[in-house]
């Protein structure tokens, strides 16, 4: 089968290659996939930032077909439509996975870093962490659902905002637009996009931002504060650091600040603001299986649209170049249905 392959040298492309996959084990099922997108993490994965795995096939934003079980599963079976997310596995008996916090456990593994993923022909998964997919949800979009969809869906969980709130959302990309959607039609929230590309702020409003700042030469912490008096929350998908700081300068007291974007570097908080305002930093690391089943299941109802489009598997290294200019609006989705 054909697989997307990290480089031997990690220097932030892969390979195309031909690929031999294992016998399946009695708790694993063989999944054809349909559809796989390519998320920022995978960049990092190419590029050896989380450390280098050579060889390892990316992809964490699978959709696919099961086309066979092993002799102890009864979870799913052939012909399920089922996803293949950043969380793949959980070791099923630490503090986290027993108490809902299931993709904080030590031994987690990932698909496409630590285990092969889906951005191939077929993928082994185990079959007690594939969630399977709604029948009435088109599976091009399920597949941004499984990462940028489920990570922005738990992080406005987690950043706990209520109707009627102020919630300033930086990074209006693949997975800031769906935030916006989350935001705006399910939790009901006021939207305030911030970005740097005037086309993605928008894409922001189009799908419902209700205020929209380009941050590229103006404090938008401070335009935040003179416009609605300080955001309720505030998510940050944005792959730059200063994002970080700006968003903790864009809130009210007693308001969270979730950490979802994985630049380098660090955040520089000002003590006195934290302490004095009561503010809340927290980081959101995707979601669990029940945080994407409800996601698919909100999306098949049409809560969310993602922003998909699609390409071939030999046009992933042009796809990285695209996303590293900054060139994507929502996602690239590779086919392999054709």
């Amino acid at each position: 089968m054909k697989a997307a392959v990290v480089r031997s040298n990690s220097d932030g492309y892969v390979d195309i290659k031909d690929v031999k996959l294992r016998d399946i084990k009695a708790n694993e099922a063989l999944v054809k996939v349909e559809y796989c997108g390519l998320c920022h993490t995978d960049l990092h994965v190419a590029n050896g930032d989380f450390g280098e795995v050579p060889g390892r096939i990316i992809g964490h934003e699978g959709v696919g077909i099961v086309t066979e079980v092993g002799d102890s599963v009864t979870s799913i079976k052939p012909g399920d439509r089922v996803s293949i997310a950043w969380f793949f596995k959980g070791c099923g008996h630490c503090e986290y996975c027993l108490t809902g916090r299931e993709t904080l456990c030590r031994d987690v593994e990932n698909a496409g870093y630590n285990v092969d993923g889906a951005m191939a022909e077929e993928v082994i998964v185990d079959a007690d962490y594939a969630v399977k997919v709604p029948d009435n949800l088109d599976p091009v979009a399920a597949s941004s659902i499984t990462c940028a969809g489920v990570t922005t869906y738990k992080a406005l969980k987690v950043a706990n905002i209520h109707p009627g709130e102020w919630i300033s959302i930086y990074g209006a990309g693949g997975l800031g637009n769906l935030a916006i959607q989350w935001a705006k039609n399910v939790f009901k929230a006021h939207v305030i996009a911030i970005d740097i590309n005037d086309d993605k702020l928008e894409a922001a409003k189009k799908v419902g931002a209700d205020l929209t700042f380009n941050s590229k030469e103006a404090d938008s912490g401070k335009w935040i504060q003179e416009q609605v008096g300080g955001a309720h929350a505030s998510v940050v998908t944005a792959v730059s650091q200063i994002a970080f700081d700006q968003a903790v300068d864009s809130v009210r007291a007693g308001a969270r600040v979730v950490a979802v974007g994985l630049p380098k570097g660090k955040m520089e908080l000002s003590i006195v603001k934290v302490v004095l305002d009561g503010i809340q930093v927290a980081g959101s690391l995707v979601g669990t299986r029940q945080d994407l089943a409800e996601a698919f299941q909100l999306t098949a109802e049409g809560s969310v649209k993602p922003i998909v489009a699609t390409r071939k598997l030999d046009e992933v290294n042009d796809i990285i170049d695209e996303m590293k200019a900054g060139k994507i609006e929502g996602r690239m989705v590779v086919d392999f249905t054709k």
